[in-house]
């Protein structure tokens, strides 16, 4: 062995003794295998040196595609190789003595896999879809298509070639396209008058583009894709009426669609170029029309959005035109084919008289004799050109208090109109009545008729409790509020009067005091025995003339022991009078034992 000082260091490194030149293999060799592809050389051949080889393809996966013939160093492959799927080997090789230690090496063999043109050029990025716009002038670029090749792009066996195979349709040029060969982008080269999609077959077109490798000779391998061309449309075209004047009939008082107007238009109907607008440019001043778009069929719904009317005018002109949503091209206009006339007829209708005021109000007081004029109702008929009588009829009287005469249409009472009536709210009855014309079929009208009741004064007041209970040792002996309400109104109300009813006898067993203008209390003046006693009270309100309501109030005497109250009573005594004379008994008795 021979060693070389290097630098100042003076570390030995050693001379290799191994020559292993860079191998290049062809990819797809065809059997037999193996098959010798180099051979490496050493400068140590002494007795018992053997080669070895490791790395990716020997000992490592993909494992056993090279060997080395460990005596004579020939290299040898096993199998056919892909360079798409590795294009490099990197290997090691050394030389090891018969015990297999190494003295030589290892020492880097390169193994490079030679491109054959075995890979055809491949369309990945589909679908291939382009757009573009109709006129566009010569040499437009609508899209680009890029093919790839898995060879090796170094070489021709990945130099791609374009080339237009097939054009559907073939009209109005079979060649409305051209692609370049070597980028791919696709152009247009008719003039802007034929790329017309309204005078086309069909807004589509289908290209089958050929990508070729061998950049472009007989021998490249091809891989082809088909490329669809979209005409887009602009608004070149206006929207035109189908005729220029439409008709419709409508009956008066009808809302509504009344008629469809159709239109023409030549451009996309999926774009604003073919949508149309449409407008009532006359004849509206009332705006009683509306005109809107069917966005399926792109008509123009023209509706009524206010009630016409026959008697004001039988007859209704309107002057429509027809746009685009988006604007025309700069060059193209609207024409008079773009503006139509609409001829309205209005049908009569028998219409049912009207109330006048509706709803019609009246002020009474309650109690007004039966047979009273309440109110002369008034209904006109809107035919007026049809000279109809009217009729009238109760339709709705909750109570029942009402006529009307069906001629002149005079409200009369059949009742007493009370205030206080369940039917009554807030001081109003509301009644409904029919105006009937004499048409054929007739037509109804309904007019509401409040009536506001004034109070009288006639409800007597009421008293509340009627009934207490008191103990017949209670200390406490005033025994009950008493409240009165009366159904009436002010001043026909409170403040109340209460008073006791006369007690006869010398002895008043008990007295009312009033609390406010509502309420009194009532006191007991001493204890009593147990028993029922009827204590009798007089409450009057103060309407003029005021009402006098003469009750009773039930008192149960009752025996309180251990916080219990017994109030079943031997005897009943209901009368003040009875009491007065079981009281004086009572005395009498006392005084004579």
């Amino acid at each position: 062995e021979i060693f070389k000082a290097e630098g100042n260091l003076g570390i030995p490194r050693q001379k290799r003794a191994i020559l292993a030149t860079p191998i290049l293999i062809p990819e797809n060799q065809r059997p037999p295998f193996p098959r010798s592809v180099g051979k490496v050389i050493s400068s140590e051949g002494g007795e018992g040196a053997k080669f070895r080889l490791s790395g990716k393809g020997v000992d490592q996966d993909p494992k056993g595609i090279f060997r080395i013939n460990e005596i004579t160093g020939d290299v040898s492959v096993t199998r056919a190789l892909d360079r798409e799927a590795i294009a490099n080997y990197e290997l090691e090789v050394e030389v090891t003595d018969i015990s297999g230690k190494t003295i030589d090496g290892p020492v880097r063999l390169g193994i490079s896999v030679i491109d054959q043109n075995d890979n055809r050029p491949m369309f990945k990025e589909g679908p291939y879809v382009g757009h573009v716009m109709e006129g566009s002038p010569t040499g437009t670029t609508v899209m680009r298509m890029t093919a790839f090749d898995a060879d090796d792009p170094s070489t021709d066996n990945a130099l791609l070639r374009y080339n237009i195979l097939k054009q559907t349709p073939t009209k109005p040029s079979p060649n409305m396209f051209y692609i370049d060969p070597e980028k791919g982008d696709i152009v247009t080269v008719v003039p802007p008058i034929l790329l017309d999609r309204e005078t086309m077959e069909t807004p589509k077109y289908e290209l089958v583009i050929e990508a070729k490798d061998m950049a472009g000779l007989d021998v490249g391998l091809t891989g082809t894709a088909t490329a669809t061309i979209l005409i887009d449309d602009k608004n070149d075209h206006p929207p035109e009426f189908t005729k220029k004047e439409f008709q419709a009939t409508v009956k008066e008082g009808v809302t509504g669609v009344i008629v469809n107007l159709t239109v023409g238009d030549r451009d996309d109907p999926a774009t604003g170029a073919w949508r149309a607008v449409y407008t009532i440019i006359n004849g509206n001043p009332g705006q009683s029309f509306e005109i809107h778009t069917n966005p399926q069929t792109n008509e123009g719904m023209l509706s009524v959005v206010k009630p016409l009317d026959y008697e004001i005018s039988a007859f209704h002109t309107l002057l429509i035109k027809v746009e685009n949503e988006d604007p025309l091209i700069p060059d193209i206009a609207y024409g008079p084919s773009s503006t139509a006339t609409v001829q309205i007829t209005v049908e009569d209708v028998n219409e049912g008289p009207v109330f006048h005021p509706n709803p019609m109000t009246v002020t009474k007081q309650e109690n007004i004799p039966v047979g009273s004029v309440v109110l002369t109702v008034n209904a006109t008929d809107p035919d007026t050109l049809q000279h109809q009588t009217i009729r009238y009829s109760v339709y709705k009287d909750p109570a029942g208090w009402l006529e009307i005469n069906p001629t002149n249409g005079t409200i009369g009472t059949t009742a007493i109109l009370d205030r206080e009536s369940p039917y009554v709210h807030n001081n109003v009855y509301t009644a409904l009545f029919l105006a009937i014309d004499s048409g054929n079929p007739p037509a109804t009208g309904t007019g509401t008729l409040h009536i506001t009741l004034e109070d009288v004064n006639d409800n007597v007041p009421s008293l509340y409790p009627t009934l207490a209970k008191v103990c017949d040792d209670a200390k406490d002996l005033r025994v009950v509020v008493l409240g009165a309400s009366d159904k009436d109104l002010h001043p026909n109300t409170d403040p109340f009067k209460f008073e006791l009813s006369k007690q006869s006898g010398p002895e008043k067993l008990w007295r009312v005091t009033k609390l406010n203008n509502t309420h009194a209390q009532v006191i007991l003046l001493q204890n009593l025995k147990k028993a029922n006693y009827n204590i009798p009270i007089s409450v009057t309100d103060s309407g003029k003339p005021p009402l006098t309501n003469n009750t009773e109030l039930k008192l149960q005497v009752c025996s309180c022991k251990k916080s219990k109250m017994d109030c079943s009573a031997t005897d009943a005594l209901h009368i003040s009078m009875t009491l007065i004379l079981l009281s004086l008994f009572s005395l009498f008795c006392k005084s004579f034992p």
